[in-house]
């Protein structure tokens, strides 16, 4: 009886673990980012900043962001993108993405109030704000891609299944 409520519970946690990885792999969801490279996947939840409003504000005065958490600034069409960190509070890293969805520079640990333009490389259809230091420590570079609904799926290098 015992060892029938061991396996039980075993399958139980096999059948856990599943999801919980078949969610780390990710559907296309727009509260969420999936980037991948060489160095393997992660995850980020995301805010959508999709509006002149909501990009000029990002994530200024946030005192604390959560570590997968983060922000995607949306733009209408490729085009050149600036960062400052006015008002910001954290450090941040600061991804600059093309219409494909191919990371095409980045800026660590953007310092928190610093008034230094951060410019993107190209044209920029996305921009993803993360905690300052965690590109580095997962090993997100040049040439890492990320999935997002927002990308035109008939185009992007990783596109939604």
């Amino acid at each position: 009886m015992l060892s029938l409520r061991l396996a039980g519970a075993a399958l139980l946690l096999l059948c856990l673990y599943g999801v919980a990885v078949a969610g780390e792999a990710g559907e296309c969801d727009e509260n969420a980012v999936h980037l991948r490279g060489e160095w393997g996947q992660i995850s980020f939840q995301v805010r959508i900043a999709d509006d002149p409003s909501e990009r000029a504000e990002g994530l200024m005065h946030v005192a604390h962001l959560p570590r997968r958490e983060g922000m995607l600034f949306v733009y209408p069409h490729p085009q050149p993108a600036s960062f400052w960190m006015k008002n910001t509070l954290i450090s941040l890293d600061i991804l600059f993405f093309d219409q494909t969805g191919r990371l095409l520079n980045l800026h660590s640990r953007a310092v928190p109030g610093d008034l230094t333009p951060l410019e993107g490389a190209g044209d920029v259809f996305t921009v993803l704000e993360i905690n300052g230091g965690l590109a580095e420590l997962y090993g997100i570079g040049p040439g890492s891609e990320m999935r997002h609904p927002a990308y035109p799926q008939d185009s992007a290098v990783w596109a939604c299944p």
